[in-house]
């Protein structure tokens, strides 16, 4: 009856919370967080003097306790990284003393109370990777002492609280992959104290402003519908670390001001309507090292002054307009990934990236040309091949003849193609899409060859297909089996355009449209160029910049683990926010970006995924009897030090507690038996652990 703290963290107690717990009525303090407690909370609470209460990081299921409404006196409820599903009880919204409410990471459901902030002076507002629905309560911040709210990966909508543009204290707004719309609320944009806006994923109708907040470090806002131009104000926005905007609207040209950020790593601007040249001067882009601008209108050549930028490791600027050669001085760059195809360069490439790794660098750009045949773009060897030869006049009637008959050959193909298309098999074809598309059906047709299979699987092969006058590319799977009765391929296609026309997210492909006729069914997606996993993992090699011999270049553990994360919520989001689950069946380092069976498949080749990050490994690495997973699971089985096991190319101090969490997460992935590995919500939650703080606006470790 005495007990007033309990403090119990951080062990590894297993069973349900006594019943008894809530009836001690002087109990203040409830820290259980960080154990492998599961059942249901006590639904009975008679300690009505508790001030805080962290059930976190357990294994709870049920609903949250109705009677936690009845707690006048709390301010602060822990309840993230759990299981608990249903609705948060109104009553807890109604609060008077509630300053933290952290539930993210559950099954939650149903809207959110509608009085949150109203009665209490709310501080931080946590309630992200649940199923809420509804709108964002309207008074969070009518106190004016929120510091933060954190609602990613629901399914909200409506509009922000309007109450956000006059939050003072706000200082981290992070609500992507919802269906949030209209504009951003007046005076959230230069909040004194905000660092980070996450708004991607939604259906945001906005501008982008000629000044932000000071203290802005992070604005991600990809995948809405911004439009406008890129101001000229952008030069002051000075403390910008990050800055997302990829598929918006946004027009004009790229303003020199965008150069002057002196503390900017990351630019993604692609998949806009931007126009005009890239700036040929670069004020101050010291610490970039990703930039992106592929799929916009951008004109002209490529900067020389690029290559003076020698923290770049990224280089996007696939499927514009821009011509000219390529600046000898890139080559100087350590690049990870370069991709300039589908552009109007000419000349030679520089011989710096005359090697396997860029393979894909440089395609469909008609006047380049290189001496190495793997890069696929024409051969620089010979040398007279623009000039023009003189043909004897004895050869004149043969050659005539030959035209002739080519010519001829050529009529009687197209009447051919045109009979047959008259009479069944590509007479008709249904055109349907799901995104702005500016190519036509005809375009999709003439890439059917052999020599565009990219891949195949037991449903059909894919494509890739050169459209809009060769300068963008599609991935187009052709669903057909001579095997299968034509019900069941009707069914297949039905079943995957359903899927896919739905998902919005930003680690899945867009279905972009589909084709169909009597005989075959067609899906169109997006192309991602150059983003193989496999490619940069494991053939990782680059000439040198200063002679021709060739180095190693390798994705650093940071880079890694960013890529991890981003498939683990791809996969999540299939598994748990689509009805019925997703289930994707050929997860592979080759496919790293991207009807229904059991879901632990996928966790299973995830986990294969997590073993060649942390090893360096191919997934086949071993013998003939044995595999990467298969060879790690000896570390566990035969108590080997892990740290043996790590990739020694990224191995640093820093990064061994990481790469160790991960190396055994994907171990757990891969356990034999199915029953055994975790969910991919799991897999997320404990690879959001290894993953920078700002995820959730904080450091996990961090308590009231």
């Amino acid at each position: 009856e005495a007990l007033v703290h309990l403090d119990l963290s951080v062990n590894n107690l297993t069973g349900k919370i006594p019943s008894s717990l809530f009836m001690l009525k002087n109990l203040s303090i409830v820290f259980l967080y960080r154990n492998q407690l599961s059942g249901e909370i006590p639904r009975v609470v008679e300690a009505l003097n508790i001030d805080v209460i962290d059930l976190s990081d357990n294994k709870l299921t049920g609903s949250i306790p109705d009677d936690f409404g009845r707690l006048r006196n709390m301010t602060g409820l822990s309840l993230f990284f759990n299981q608990l599903s249903g609705k948060i009880p109104d009553s807890i919204g109604r609060l008077p003393s509630l300053r933290v409410l952290k539930v993210f990471s559950n099954n939650l459901s149903g809207t959110l109370p509608p009085d949150f902030g109203r009665y209490s002076t709310l501080v931080e507002f946590q309630v992200a990777d649940n199923k809420l629905e509804g709108e964002l309560p309207k008074h969070l911040c009518d106190n004016g002492r929120l510091v933060g709210v954190v609602a990613f990966n629901n399914n909200l909508t409506g509009e922000l609280p309007k109450s956000l543009g006059n939050c003072n204290g706000l200082m981290f707004v992070n609500v992507y992959n919802n269906w949030i719309s209209g504009d951003i609320p007046s005076g959230l944009w230069t909040l004194l104290n905000l660092r980070v806006l996450i708004l991607s994923d939604n259906s945001f109708t906005d501008e982008l402003p000629q000044r932000v907040a000071r203290n802005l470090s992070r604005l991600e806002i990809n995948n809405n519908f911004f439009s406008g131009t890129i101001p000229a104000g952008v030069s002051s926005w000075r403390n910008l670390v990050v800055f997302e905007a990829s598929n918006n609207l946004f027009t004009g040209t790229i303003p020199r001001e965008l150069t002057s950020l002196p503390n900017l790593t990351t630019l993604f601007l692609d998949q806009n309507r931007l126009s005009g040249s890239l700036p040929p001067d670069i004020i101050s882009w010291k610490t970039l090292n990703t930039l992106n601008f592929c799929r916009n209108k951008i004109s002209g050549p490529i900067p020389e002054k690029l290559g003076n930028l020698a923290g770049l490791t990224e280089l996007d600027l696939s499927e514009n307009q821009l011509s000219g050669q390529i600046p000898l001085q890139l080559g100087l760059l350590k690049l990870t990934l370069l991709n300039l195809s589908s552009n109007h360069l000419t000349g030679r490439i520089p011989t710096q990236f005359e090697n396997d790794a860029y393979a894909s660098s440089f395609l469909n750009n008609l006047a380049l040309c290189s001496n190495k045949p793997s890069l696929n773009i024409n051969s620089c060897n010979n040398s007279d091949h623009r000039k023009p030869r003189k043909v004897p006049s004895k050869y004149l009637p043969l050659i005539i003849s030959f035209v002739a008959a080519a010519l001829l050959s050529v009529v009687v193909a197209m009447i051919c193609i045109y009979r047959k298309g008259k009479h069944g098999f590509d007479s008709t074809w249904k055109f349907t899409t799901f995104q702005r598309v500016n190519f036509k059906e005809s375009d999709i047709l003439s890439g059917f060859t052999e020599y565009n299979v990219i891949g195949s699987g037991g449903s059909g092969k894919v494509y890739r297909v050169v459209v809009n006058d060769s300068s963008n590319f599609v991935a187009v799977k052709r669903i057909g089996n001579n095997r299968k009765p034509k019900q069941m391929l009707e069914k297949e296609f039905h079943a995957e355009v359903k899927i896919l026309g739905s998902i919005r997210h930003s680690n899945i492909v867009k279905l972009l449209c589909c084709m169909s006729n009597e005989n075959s069914k067609l899906l169109v997606c997006e192309y991602s160029e150059n983003r193989s996993l496999d490619q940069w993992l494991h053939r990782k090699s680059r000439a040198s910049s200063t002679s021709s011999s060739v180095q190693h270049v390798v994705l650093d553990w940071p880079k890694r683990l960013q890529i991890a994360v981003g498939a683990a919520q791809g996969l999540y989001f299939m598994h748990h926010n689509c009805s019925p689950p997703i289930v994707h069946r050929d997860v592979k380092s080759r496919r790293a970006r991207t009807p229904v069976v059991n879901e632990k498949i996928d966790v299973y080749s995830f986990g294969v995924i997590l073993l060649e990050l942390t090893t360096g490994r191919e997934a086949r690495y071993g013998d003939e009897h044995t595999s990467l997973a298969k060879w790690a699971w000896h570390y566990i089985k035969d108590d080997i030090p892990i740290v043996d096991a790590l990739d020694e190319e990224i191995k640093e101090p820093s990064y061994l507690e990481g790469m160790s969490s991960v190396f055994i997460l994907g171990i757990i992935c891969t356990n034999t038996e199915p029953s055994k590995r975790p969910s991919m919500k799991e897999v997320v939650q404990i690879l959001h652990k290894c993953n920078q703080p700002l995820v959730y606006g904080e450091k996990i470790a961090a308590r009231h």
